[in-house]
């Protein structure tokens, strides 16, 4: 495989308050650590296992406790005596156990199965997505560097330049208006060089901020060779695009759903086991004696009761709302795969784009290329017969203004085309 290697021109290193010179791969370890968005989805995932983790809790019997202190007014009359409820207090145990539900906990974990997998779907997606813009933002970086120094050198080939014109009008050999040409080159350079100079400020700024940096930091590319290579069989494969997995998985939970509303159909049936202590029960009133007299008696109970009973809950009318929510429900399905079927073919479209980008994007990266190796001999040629006055001023300051706009060309060219195969990477679902 042919490898090409554009050194892009790189003169002198900006002076700053702060820098820091970061590779690419250091700027993505930076960015990952520090992303919201990335710290937000880790925390996604994990709520996502709790979720998981409950749902299966659900298949397990669960343990339950009560209390009660009870005060009823008035007494309860029992065949001439009261029985007094006042400060009566009751304490149990309960265990119960699922037998059956219709369905609802095992799709209900299958839901949470599958909910968890789209959290870690929308991780990967979010990860591609700062990946993405720190590429972006790198590159971007590289390139407004590369013109900042393309267009000081610039001005330094012009104050030669003028230096030479006013030894020349000196002897006679040149006029003052060689020498305005020169100083309106000069301010054209000038002004170019500051809208560079702003341009890296906001490159650098935002990098800084994709990578959790001081926005007052400068951060320099250490990566000033761009390996340009040329594109391969380039595949137009979706499946390992988070959106489609996404889209995929809204089916699948659209599809469980239809089966949870079915389960409300159906019958419940649970076992339960229990213990319960009733204390301070007191039965009061009068009882003869062996004398024939009545005397006042107070007696307390306290008791307890174990219990076990088998549940069953059975729907048997709800005016029609089971089956209206299974209807919704298909309906829902219906429009999810609607969606995915939708979104695939514009996921398709946008990735058939990005292989046109990358083969456009390597045609004109060789085009610029070329273009710039002519304006560089051309520039030589006429520097050559400026020296021995065989052109003009013109024809001089044309071929560096050619020269330095095709190198201009030439650094947006590899740098775009790098932009490119990070956007066909991200687009594919590869981009890692």
């Amino acid at each position: 495989m042919r490898k090409i290697l554009i050194i892009i021109l790189i003169l002198s290193t900006i002076t700053a308050n702060a820098q820091r010179v970061l590779t690419l791969d250091s700027c993505r370890t930076l960015a990952l650590q520090n992303a919201e968005d990335i710290k937000k989805s880790a925390n996604k995932l994990v709520e996502s296992d709790y979720t998981l983790k409950n749902a299966k809790s659900s298949l397990l019997p669960s343990l339950d406790a009560s209390g009660n202190l009870i005060f009823m007014f008035p007494n309860i009359d029992v065949m001439g005596s009261d029985l007094v409820l006042k400060g009566v207090y009751t304490a149990g145990i309960t265990l119960t156990q699922p037998l059956y539900t219709g369905g609802k906990i095992s799709n209900g974990i299958k839901m949470a199965q599958a909910g968890k997998e789209v959290s870690e779907i929308q991780s990967r997606q979010t990860k591609m997505e700062v990946l993405s813009n720190v590429d972006n933002a790198y590159y971007s970086c590289i390139a407004v560097s590369a013109k900042v120094k393309l267009l000081e050198a610039y001005q330094k080939q012009m104050q030669h330049l003028e230096d030479v014109i006013k030894t020349s009008i000196e002897a006679n050999m040149s006029t003052d208006l060689d020498l305005l040409r020169i100083n309106s080159k000069k301010s054209e350079i000038e002004y170019n060089l500051k809208k560079a100079q702003n341009g890296l400020s906001l490159c650098t700024m935002a990098l800084a901020n994709y990578i959790g940096a001081d926005l007052n930091e400068e951060i320099i590319p250490a990566d000033t060779i761009l390996s340009i290579n040329p594109p391969e069989s380039l595949s137009e494969d979706l499946s390992l695009r988070p959106e489609i997995q996404l889209l995929e998985k809204q089916v699948e939970v659209k599809e469980r759903e239809i089966k949870m509303q079915r389960s409300e159909s159906l019958p419940l049936i649970a076992l339960s086991a229990g213990y319960t202590y009733a204390g301070n029960i007191k039965m009061e009133g009068n009882a003869q004696g062996p004398d024939g007299n009545y005397y006042p008696y107070n007696q307390k109970f306290n008791q307890g009761m174990t219990m076990v009973m088998l549940t069953a809950q059975i729907p048997l009318w709800h005016w029609g709302q089971n089956s209206r929510n299974v209807k919704k429900a298909r309906l829902e399905l219906e429009d999810s795969k609607l969606d995915l079927e939708k979104n695939t073919r514009l996921m398709s479209i946008e990735v058939k784009q990005a292989v046109q980008n990358i083969s456009d994007g390597y045609s004109m990266f060789l085009t610029a290329q070329l273009g710039f190796q002519e304006a560089q001999q051309s520039l030589f040629s006429m520097t050559q017969k400026y020296e021995n006055q065989y052109c003009t001023l013109t024809d001089l300051l044309d071929a560096q203004s050619l020269w330095q706009q095709s190198l201009s060309n030439l650094i947006e060219a590899q740098t775009q085309y790098k932009i490119y195969e990070t956007e066909y990477l991200k687009v594919t679902g590869k981009l890692e």
